[in-house]
């Protein structure tokens, strides 16, 4: 499947900020969604910088990972990000690794 089809397809993954009739969530008008995706993009462009990455959203739907040389990845979901940014960086993206966290905590 291309891209656009894949984009123009995909449905909701559990882990977006989109109201659910029957599930809890402090999501329920759209402010406070698109409040805690804004949210989750500023901690994941913190810890995507250490890499000189960028990432945005696009259409509200998905989500376009950019390097500082022009290259793109795009994908539909957050949880794709780690394995998409050790792919456009050329080095595994370990969020988890105790080195990785230990950089972090070193900056703030």
């Amino acid at each position: 499947m291309c891209s656009l089809c894949g984009v123009l397809g995909c449905d909701d993954h559990w882990t977006s900020a989109v109201a659910r009739p029957g599930v809890y969530t402090h999501n329920s008008d759209r402010i406070a969604r698109r409040r805690e995706a804004a949210r989750r993009l500023a901690v994941a462009n913190a810890l995507l910088a250490t890499r000189r990455l960028r990432l945005s959203e696009w259409q509200g739907r998905s989500y376009v990972l950019a390097s500082p040389t022009g290259s793109t990845r795009i994908f539909e979901a957050l949880s794709h990000l780690w394995s998409e940014a050790g792919a456009l960086a050329g080095r595994p993206f370990d969020p988890l690794d105790p080195s990785f966290i230990a950089s972090i905590e070193a900056i703030r």
